[in-house]
């Protein structure tokens, strides 16, 4: 279906066209070409100090990323419970196991007091374990200075998913680069797009040289195919680093365009009784993402999910908050830490139409429609 407000369309307004003509009259589309070093470096300028491997996907980032950590059969993964699947299913390939940690309200990240009572009793068990995974949701960062002292505390390392927080940064520092690894996603409706695409990133030479020379399938530098070790398919194509270059030349405007976004949401239902935004703790810099809102139809008198139908009967897209992965069927036997603070935001939450091509008329068209939804109630 078509969305006459979609909810996290990519614009290609910059250099993608370009870009993506020189790439394909070079004739390498493939995983060689001189789109993906540029893509890398410029990402790694962004980032400040880290460096960067560009891959197919967040998903297949997080998994070399695991791999490198060392994480093998019978190990066991502290992981947020509310994100989407692709932040634990990587556990499973290596035949590992989760162990699923609650969120706190303010963030919808993980909670750093969960963390640690969710490590005290896995070493109690006799369980120590073997990674980390925390996310910034919808751009939002996660408390990372509170989640790396527990990290130093305990000396277990972390992989810091950033899929969805490019931009995103704690007093100038960008998220991804707090944890010991760091992945981003490029998918298509990221807030910087390749189509497809991830990156991996570290401040460790050696880790990244490692994560390039596994992502082209371990092959030898020798004039034939030798492979000393298994790798894996996971290399970006240069095609997709042209359209991500274009895309990230314009990072901080997709942001500044987010932002404004959310910002005019907040003065348009901002005052609406009934109606939470996700907010900035002190000192953090989200790029909204996906600007989300939390309704407590006890008082709205309708739920997220009446105000998801007549959004979309209007031509607006929207998307419920994830549903946490402990709730998840395909997960149901995993151990979680916690309360019900990420099921109350999956029960309550909406992410809204936050397309940076938005204009006020459209976002006033939309917040018209949850008016309606209020008239109707009082």
């Amino acid at each position: 279906m078509a969305y006459q407000y979609p909810l996290s369309a990519p614009i290609f307004e910059g250099n993608e066209m370009i870009y993506s003509q020189q790439a394909i009259q070079s004739g390498q589309l493939a995983t060689a070409g001189e789109f993906i070093p540029q893509f890398e470096s410029l990402l790694g300028k962004k980032l400040k100090t880290h460096q960067v491997v560009a891959l197919n996907s967040g998903t297949s980032s997080i998994h070399l990323a695991m791999v490198l950590m060392g994480i093998t059969a019978g190990d066991e993964v502290i992981c947020q419970s509310f994100t989407f699947c692709a932040s634990a299913n990587p556990i499973i390939y290596l035949g590992a196991k989760p162990v699923f940690v609650d969120s706190e309200s303010d963030t919808y990240n993980m909670s750093p007091e969960l963390l640690e009572d969710a490590i005290l009793d896995r070493i109690a068990h006799g369980k120590k374990p073997k990674a980390i995974v925390v996310v910034h949701l919808f751009g939002m960062p996660a408390k990372m200075r509170e989640i790396m002292e527990i990290s130093r505390k305990y000396q277990i390392p972390v992989l810091e998913d950033a899929a969805e927080a490019v931009g995103s940064h704690i007093d100038g520092k960008a998220c991804g680069t707090f944890g010991d690894l760091g992945v981003f996603s490029f998918n298509g409706n990221k807030i910087v797009s390749a189509g497809g695409g991830g990156a991996l990133i570290a401040n460790d030479t050696a880790i990244v040289e490692k994560a390039r020379y596994l992502s082209t399938q371990a092959r030898e530098d020798l004039p034939y195919y030798q492979h000393l070790e298994i790798g894996y398919n996971y290399k970006m194509n240069n095609l997709s680093a042209a359209i991500g270059l274009a895309q990230m030349e314009q990072l901080e405007k997709w942001v500044e365009k987010r932002r404004l976004i959310n910002e005019t949401y907040r003065k348009l239902i901002g005052a609406i009784p009934g109606i939470t935004f996700q907010n900035e703790p002190e000192g953090a810099f989200s790029n909204y993402w996906l600007s989300t809102i939390l309704i407590d139809e006890t008082v709205t008198g309708f739920s997220n999910d009446r105000l998801r139908i007549a959004l979309m009967k209007n031509g607006a897209e929207t998307r419920f908050l994830w549903k946490p992965l402990h709730l998840q069927p395909v997960y149901r036997e995993i151990k979680f830490f916690g309360g019900d603070t990420s099921r109350k935001l999956f029960k309550k939450g909406i992410c809204l139409p936050s397309s940076a091509s938005l204009t006020l008329e459209d976002q006033e068209k939309i917040v018209g429609v949850i008016i309606q939804e209020l008239a109707k109630t009082f």
